[in-house]
């Protein structure tokens, strides 16, 4: 009997999160900083967590947004914030004022922070467009961009030079990544020429990062790696190609508990629509999670958890707060019991990477949509 006043909550493993961070640094080595991105409340980990956990072992924290950085600047009020999302005009002089770093592509966000008129200088970071063609300054303009920083260099600070690539996760195929890599170091070449040197120069991300050390420069961005999830199926086989051995310990597990334990007749139905018929008298557990919670609807007859040391197959459709597992053939269920939705109990796991298969989507989604009310508990 779990003792907690909780229904549903995620744990985050401190001693996976530090070995996580400690590989990632092993890998790129001490001349490379190592930004720690925890956007989207770290992926679904509680951002406040993640930071206050890490918050002595990195330089650098990247975020989407000006209302994540402000939450890391109030749990340290020294660490760097990088801004990596979009930051709307209106958020630009928040964004000075409180030394956050952001990202910049245009000349009109550029001519806008010189209208501010603000005492401090703005700390931008250029993104170039390689191929990836989401946010990005084009070949053509990065002269106009670069002439206009160095007349107002009083006002703002060149801190770094990036891209992104499209395709290291989804492929065992590395042409199109040393394409995007060539044409970063043309523009790389062009920055230096018109005088900058920039101390942060970064394209890789998890993926990038294990297989491409050309691609580190003087950091990296460590999102899912972080967290003990690999990027993809392919970043493993590519990694196993080169005879490198990387693991990485998953620092996330949801729980949840058992509400309530009753038995279902032969021919009876359960859940919305009656797409789950009883073969036999069967017994049922109901917990209290569900697609609010970020368990996704898909997983309706489909997904499983882990209760009483066994698998337990959700039956039905998953509802808003609650879903349905037969336990028919476990002994010893109880309301209180606890239950594992991701992560492991004895030798049993559920993981993201089999939740994402199972809806078609990726482990990224998977954990980044649990719902951010759900307690975070540091273990």
């Amino acid at each position: 009997m779990l003792s907690t006043k909780n229904k549903t909550w995620v744990e985050i493993s401190r001693s996976a999160l530090f070995y996580n961070f400690q590989t990632l640094q092993k890998i790129v080595g001490k001349k490379v900083k190592v930004a720690l991105v925890v956007k989207a409340n770290a992926y679904g980990h509680g951002l406040a967590e993640v930071v206050s956990i890490l918050k002595n072992k990195t330089d650098i924290f990247a975020v989407d947004n000006i209302d994540e950085a402000f939450i890391i600047r109030k749990i340290d009020k020294t660490v760097k914030v990088l801004i990596l999302g979009y930051t709307t005009k209106e958020n630009i002089k928040l964004t000075i004022e409180n030394n956050f770093s952001f990202v910049v592509y245009s000349l009109d966000i550029l001519r806008y922070i010189i209208s501010l008129k603000l005492r401090k200088k703005a700390k931008i970071h250029i993104k170039i467009e390689t191929g990836l063609n989401r946010q990005g300054v084009e070949g053509k303009d990065l002269i106009k961009i670069l002439s206009f920083v160095k007349k107002n260099a009083d006002r703002i600070f060149l801190e770094g030079v990036y891209t992104h690539f499209a395709n290291v996760e989804d492929t065992l195929d590395s042409s199109f990544a040393q394409k995007q890599l060539k044409r970063f170091k043309d523009a790389l070449k062009i920055v230096r020429t018109w005088g900058f040197n920039p101390p942060l120069i970064h394209t890789a991300a998890s993926a990038a990062s294990f297989l491409y050390k050309e691609s580190h420069f003087s950091m990296i961005r460590a999102g899912v790696a972080l967290y003990g999830l690999w990027p993809s199926r392919e970043t493993r086989i590519a990694l196993k190609s080169k005879n490198k051995n990387i693991s990485l310990k998953p620092v996330l597990t949801w729980k949840s508990i058992v509400a309530q334990v009753k038995i279902v007749r032969k021919g009876e139905s359960v859940g919305y629509g009656r797409t789950w018929i009883s073969e036999q008298t069967s017994k049922i557990a109901v917990i209290p999670a569900g697609y609010s919670d970020g368990f996704d609807r898909k997983l309706s007859n489909l997904g499983r958890v882990i209760v009483g040391g066994s698998y337990a197959p959700v039956i039905g459709r998953v509802a808003m707060n609650m879903i349905m597992v037969d336990i028919t053939h476990i002994k010893g269920v109880n309301e209180g019991d606890e239950v594992v939705i991701i992560g492991k109990m004895g030798k049993l796991e559920v993981t993201a990477d089999e939740l994402a298969e199972k809806i078609g989507t990726i482990n990224y989604e998977v954990i980044s949509r649990i719902n951010p009310i759900l307690p975070r508990i540091i273990v």
